[in-house]
C-alpha cells in the first residue's frame, strides 16, 4: 500500500523528523486558504499522486503571491499528470499540498527498505538528492552508499556516521543527519514499512536537516496492525479492478495482454502467466485465487476479468492441493453461466479431485476447452485468443 507525501510527512513528524508546514487541499480555494494560513512570501503547490517525477511532470510549482497559488491549483488540480512512474496515460491530481517555501541549501538522497537477499534493513543514500536516483545509480554509482542495519541490533550511531560520511554531510549538520536516520529507522519499522524514501532530504542554510519529501510503501500484509495507516488508503489512486478484487481476498493485477489468467498459488500464477509468453500469447492480468476460494470467488474472478475489454480468452490452471478440483470447477461452472461467458475458456487440473473436477465440467453443456498439461493449455488458449 502507498499513501501520498502529505501522509508520509504527518508519520515521519510523529516521529520526530523535521518536514516544512504544509496543509493538504482539494480544491483551488481551500489552495490559497492554506497558503494565507500558512503566511510567507513563497508557497510551493504540489499535486498529491501515488508516483514520482511529480516535478519532471509539472505537478510541483513555486507560488510567489496568493494570486499564482490560484493560477497553479487551477492548472495543477485535475490534470492528468504524466511521470516516469505512471506511465503514458498519467494520473489524474486529485489532492494537493500547500507547503511553506524552503531554503534549500543542498540536496541529498535518503532511503529505507527491506535487503532480501541479506535479511537486512537497507540504508541507501546520496549526495545527488533532488534527482532521480535511477539516473544517479546508473551514472554515477559511485555516490550512492548502502548501509546494511541488522535488526536484531538496530542502527547504532557508527552506521550514522558510516552514511554521513559517504554523502559527506558537514561536521556541524552530522550529529542532526545520524537523529534523522535514527528515527527514520524506527519510523520505518514501527509502522511496518517496505519503504521510506526522501528524496530530497534538505541542508538549509543554518545547517538544519528537513525532509522535503516523502514516499511511503507499506507490507500489505501487516496492515491489520496498523488500522492509522490503513486510513489513509486513497482508492482514486488504486486500480478499481484491483480495488474490487480486493474485497474479495483475490489477488489481481491487471495488464496489458488479452488473456485473462485464473490459477491458485502465486508461483503457478507467475509459472502460468511465462507459458502464455512462451508460446506467443501475453497475459491480460495476474489473478491468484488462493488456497480457499469457494465459488463465489472464483464467480467474482471472472467478472472481474471481463471488466477488461482487452481480454479475448481466459486459461484457469489450477492444481488441487489444500484446493479441491471440484470445487474450483463448480465455481467455474456457476461464474460461466452468471457471466454469459462469450470469449474462449481453457481449462487445465491436476491434484484433488481432479477426475471428478473434469467429469463436472464436461457434464455442464459448456463449451470448455479441456488441458492436460500447461503446454497443452497455453497452445489452446494463446490460439482461441487470435
Amino acid at each position: 500500500m502507498k499513501i501520498h507525501e502529505y501522509q508520509g510527512k504527518e508519520l515521519l513528524k510523529k516521529f520526530g523528523v523535521t518536514v516544512p508546514r504544509g496543509i493538504p487541499a482539494f480544491s483551488v480555494e481551500e489552495a490559497v486558504a492554506a497558503a494565507e494560513k500558512l503566511g510567507g512570501p513563497v508557497w510551493v503547490v504540489k499535486a498529491q499522486i501515488h508516483a514520482g517525477g511529480r516535478g519532471k511532470g509539472g505537478g510541483v510549482k513555486v507560488a510567489k503571491s496568493l494570486d499564482e497559488v490560484r493560477t497553479l491549483a487551477g492548472q495543477i488540480l485535475g490534470m492528468q499528470l504524466v511521470t516516469h512512474q505512471t506511465g503514458p496515460e498519467g494520473q489524474k491530481v486529485r489532492r494537493l499540498y500547500i507547503e511553506e517555501g524552503a531554503d534549500i541549501q543542498k540536496e541529498y538522497y535518503l532511503s529505507v527498505v527491506t535487503d532480501r537477499a541479506t535479511q537486512k534493513v537497507a540504508f541507501i543514500a546520496s549526495s545527488e538528492g533532488g534527482m532521480d536516483i535511477e539516473e544517479v545509480a546508473h551514472s554515477t554509482p559511485e555516490k550512492i552508499v548502502t548501509v546494511q542495519i541488522d535488526p536484531l541490533q538496530g542502527f547504532t550511531r557508527a552506521d550514522g556516521e558510516k552514511l554521513a560520511q559517504g554523502v559527506a554531510m558537514p561536521a556541524d549538520s552530522v550529529d542532526q543527519f545520524i537523529d534523522v536516520c535514527q528515527k527514520l529507522y524506527t519510523c520505518y519499522m514501527e509502522t511496518d514499512a517496505s519503504l521510506v524514501e526522501i528524496n530530497p532530504l534538505n541542508r538549509d542554510g543554518k545547517g538544519n536537516i528537513v525532509a522535503l519529501d516523502a514516499k511511503f510503501n507499506f507490507d500489505s500484509n501487516a496492515l491489520f496492525r496498523h488500522p492509522e495507516i490503513v486510513a489513509y488508503r486513497d482508492l482514486d489512486e488504486e486500480d478499481p479492478a484491483e480495488v474490487e478484487a480486493s474485497k474479495f481476498d483475490l489477488a489481481y493485477i491487471q495488464l496489458d495482454g488479452n488473456i485473462g489468467c485464473l490459477v491458485n498459488g502465486a508461483g503457478l500464477a507467475m509459472a502460468t502467466m511465462d507459458t502464455i509468453k512462451l508460446f506467443g500469447g501475453e497475459p491480460a492480468n495476474f489473478l491468484d485465487v488462493g488456497g480457499g476460494a469457494t465459488a463465489e470467488k472464483v464467480t467474482e474472478a471472472f467478472k472481474i476479468m471481463l471488466r477488461n475489454d482487452g481480454v479475448k480468452a481466459i486459461l484457469v490452471n489450477i492444481f488441487g492441493g489444500i484446493m479441491r478440483c471440484d470445487v474450483i470447477a463448480e465455481g467455474v461452472i456457476a461464474a460461466c453461466k452468471a457471466v454469459n461467458l462469450s470469449v474462449p475458456l481453457v481449462v487445465r487440473m491436476k491434484g484433488t479431485n481432479e477426475e471428478k473436477g473434469k467429469q463436472m465440467l464436461a457434464a455442464s453443456g459448456l463449451p470448455i476447452i479441456s488441458a492436460d498439461t500447461m503446454a497443452e493449455a497455453a497452445t489452446a488458449v494463446v490460439a482461441a485468443a487470435k
